[in-house]
Formats: C-alpha cells, sequence, structure tokens
C-alpha cells in the first residue's frame, strides 16, 4: 500500500483502501477539557525525567501513520509534544468516534485502531489536544513577560479582532517593539516551540498544574530554549515579533488549559512593576488596531 502525502495546510494522506485526514493536528491551538490532582498526573504521564522532544517546527501536535500489520494496517499516531496530548479518532463520514480518547505521554507513539486490508474505503478524522484534561485551572498570579518597556493593551478579553473563540477568548495582545525580550511569565517545562500559519513563531510552556502559557507572534529563529527544557519565571525565551496573522509587533499572551477534548483560554492574574495588572474586557465592535 502506497503512502501518498499532500502539503499543509489540507495535510491529509490518501491510501489505496483508507482516507486519513490530519486537519485536526495542524495548529498549536485547537479546542479541548478534564481534570486530574497533579501528583497523579505528573507520574501518570511521565513528565518527571521525560527525554527532550526534538523540536516541532511547523506546529503540528502530532503525526498520524499507518503500519502494515496481518492483513491489514494499524493506525498510529505519535506525539511531537514534550507533554501530554489527548488524541482521538472519528470517523470522516458522519464524525462518529472511530476509538476511545487517550493521553500521551511527550513523544510517545500509540495504535488507536486496525484497518482490515479488505475492508472498505474510509475517512478517519484525528482530534489531537494538548494538556492533560483538567476541569479548571488553579488560581495562580504571573509576572509580566518582559522588562523594561511600558505595559500596553492592544486587544484585550473578548477582542473581537482574534479574541473571539474559545482558545483566545482570554488572552492579551501586548503591543511590543520588535526584538524586545519575552521571559517566562511562570516556571514549567517547554512543551512545544514551533511556527504556525496563524501564531507565527510561537513557544507553549507546561505549567506544574497542568495549565500552558502560550507566546506567540516571537520573532522567527529567536527562541532560545527548546521542547523538554525547564524554565523559571523570568528567564528569556525568545525575542518579540510580528510573525503569523498579525498586523502590527506585540506579543500575544494566552493561559490554556485542555477541558476534555477542547483546547480553552482561561482568566488569569497577572503583576507588572507597579502591581497587579486589570486587562479591559472589550465589547462587540470594529476590529481594533494592534
Amino acid at each position: 500500500m502506497k503512502l501518498l502525502s499532500t502539503p499543509p495546510p489540507a495535510a491529509r494522506r490518501r491510501l489505496r483502501g483508507a482516507w486519513l485526514l490530519l486537519a485536526a493536528t495542524l495548529m498549536p491551538g485547537l479546542p479541548a477539557a478534564g481534570g486530574e490532582p497533579e501528583p497523579r498526573w505528573r507520574q501518570g504521564w511521565g513528565l518527571s525525567g521525560a527525554p527532550p522532544a526534538a523540536a516541532d517546527d511547523d506546529g503540528r501536535f502530532a503525526v498520524l501513520r499507518l503500519q502494515p500489520r496481518a492483513g491489514g494496517h494499524e493506525v498510529q499516531v505519535r506525539n511531537r509534544l514534550a507533554g501530554p496530548l489527548q488524541v482521538r479518532l472519528r470517523h470522516g463520514g458522519d464524525g462518529g468516534t472511530a476509538s476511545t480518547a487517550v493521553v500521551l505521554r511527550g513523544g510517545e507513539q500509540r495504535r488507536l485502531a486496525w484497518l482490515p486490508g479488505d475492508g472498505p474505503a474510509r475517512a478517519l478524522l484525528l482530534d489531537a489536544f494538548p494538556g492533560a484534561p483538567m476541569a479548571a485551572a488553579p488560581a495562580h498570579r504571573y509576572r509580566l513577560a518582559f522588562d523594561a518597556v511600558p505595559v500596553r493593551v492592544s486587544q484585550g478579553i473578548g477582542g473581537q479582532h482574534s479574541h473571539n473563540d474559545a482558545q483566545n477568548r482570554y488572552a492579551i495582545d501586548f503591543p511590543l517593539p520588535e526584538g524586545t525580550p519575552i521571559l517566562a511569565a511562570r516556571a514549567g517545562t517547554v512543551m512545544q516551540v514551533a511556527g504556525s500559519r496563524d501564531d507565527g513563531t510561537l513557544v507553549r510552556i507546561l505549567h506544574g498544574d497542568g495549565s500552558m502559557a502560550l507566546y506567540a507572534h516571537l520573532l522567527p529563529g529567536t527562541p532560545e530554549v527548546r521542547p523538554g527544557q525547564r524554565v523559571q519565571a523570568g528567564q528569556r525565551l525568545a525575542l518579540s515579533g510580528n510573525s503569523g496573522r498579525s498586523s502590527g509587533p506585540h506579543l500575544h499572551f494566552a493561559v490554556q488549559i485542555n477541558a476534555g477534548l477542547a483546547l480553552v483560554s482561561v482568566p488569569f492574574r497577572m503583576a507588572g512593576p507597579r502591581g497587579e495588572l486589570h486587562f479591559p474586557r472589550e465589547a462587540a465592535g470594529p476590529p481594533p488596531a494592534l
């Protein structure tokens, strides 16, 4: 069975006996939900001591593959992140469940289904959501993600330009001169260093409670960290930029959780040099200028 591929954004692989569509794995910002106590979560998904993953430079969370096995093919998925990833297969026709949802460790590859060689052609969709399922993000006050630059907000909570979906509703856009050092707002493990069509060059950091911070629209070629690396609050990550779908240099910062097969942004607290910041909530209206 010969494997043929087409380039992103379609990202689909056609096989003689099956269609495997990876549309849900391309962008690092896809919807998700769930909840586990931290000690069991860390032990169960092996973050402590896990080998660093290779840099994920195209933004895909996972790779879907077919492996020949005894008269058919195994459908296998490999987690490209240096942290947990929740995956599920669905039927491409009606969207029905084709496999149970499972959580993969960083870099893990696992069989999700088996396709008989004499079976009918079929389409499968792979849902992939970063993070372990959790119900909510515990309260935490983040430090400002940059120093020595006036704090301004060009798009706040619920902004109609690009903060009007679940993944970005509570994101904040900080206008910054290009090349401003971007600092970790909280200690954690680098989960992903990638580039995507929407978010440009980005860094995703996994925190000890299972939440994740997204630092997006960074200057390409400037990330100083790699997947699997432990970072401390205030540590330099990269330089600010204007990459991806951005109308001006800025940092897009969001705290996200996997809410159980849905990636959602959540409210967060952040403190600057003069104390806690109070972010604007934007009403419906014309897109704000960045």
